[in-house]
């Protein structure tokens, strides 16, 4: 089985430096990134199809020249044998259109140049934007069947199908099996967990996490780069002259308060920790605002 997960980096919102330009579109350059939480379960999914139907699995993601660090988490904390950033100022500010074009064209030229694909998947959505838009759209550019909010899935690899739990309209109470044939995409749910039930499988995970991890330590030796000419895109069909999103407005993300008022307590002060005690008990028993 050859894989390909698709990831992508998102702001790190914990360091609250989210930058965006006079135009509302966010700088990714000047923003601190990691990669989005979401694709995990896309890597897990990959991770699981590797485990117990051997094959290899890239990482492929569209962004800056940073991004090779989002790659570089995806094969550290999870697995990829390899990845492919598809990177140049020709693709900056593209909606999730132009990133479908892009990744569909990444796909294609990496057909043809290193292997037939099996399955692609992706996250869910992004932390980001959340529209939920950009697997689907690529899985249309590539004419392929999708499946999207999957639990839990495995292949018949002689038959060429997946077939795969899903939960129905986002009702965890409700799910269906599903079978599609390859090559297809898969969208995981964030309620996806990956099993490996056979003693066998799990001593290959542990190999397999173990080289992964060895891998990323240099990343830069198992990257490949390519830009818009690379993949033939031309250009007034990617970036943001092929992006038919128009941002109206952004609402800035709140830094926290760099500093905050506090007072020290002595603990072994018995009279101030009795206040303390007072004071948070209506809390701890839920009477409190």
């Amino acid at each position: 089985m050859r894989s390909i997960v698709l990831t992508k980096g998102v702001p790190d919102f914990s360091e609250g430096a989210v930058s965006f330009d006079e135009d509302g579109h966010l700088e990714r350059g000047k923003t601190p990134t990691v990669m989005n939480p979401n694709d995990e379960f896309a890597a897990q999914a990959a991770l699981q199809t590797r485990v117990r139907h051997g094959g290899h699995v890239t990482g492929m993601s569209m962004g800056p020249p940073g991004y090779a660090d989002v790659l570089k988490e995806a094969m550290g904390s999870v697995y990829t044998d390899d990845s492919y950033l598809l990177s140049d100022r020709e693709l900056a500010a593209s909606d999730t259109w132009a990133t479908a074009i892009t990744l569909s064209a990444g796909l294609e030229t990496y057909q043809e140049e290193v292997g037939d694909i099996d399955i692609v998947f992706a996250g869910f959505k992004s932390a980001d934007g959340e529209t939920g838009q950009t697997g689907p759209q690529t899985a249309w550019a590539m004419d392929w069947p999708i499946v999207t909010h999957v639990l839990a899935l495995d292949i018949d690899p002689d038959e060429r199908v997946l077939r795969a739990k899903r939960l129905v309209e986002g009702d965890i109470d409700e799910i269906e099996t599903i079978e599609v044939s390859l090559p297809c995409f898969v969208v995981t749910d964030p309620e996806f967990e990956p099993t490996y039930r056979k003693a066998s499988h799990r001593l290959t995970h542990k190999q397999l996490r173990a080289e992964t991890e060895a891998r990323a330590a240099d990343h830069e030796e198992h990257l490949t780069t390519w830009n818009h000419e690379d993949l033939n895109l031309d250009s007034d069909y990617i970036g943001l002259d092929g992006s038919p999103t128009i941002v109206s407005s952004v609402d800035p993300i709140p830094k926290a308060p760099s500093e905050r008022e506090a007072t020290m307590i002595d603990p072994d002060d018995e009279g101030e920790m009795g206040e303390v005690l007072e004071e948070m008990h209506p809390f701890a028993t839920g009477a409190g605002d």
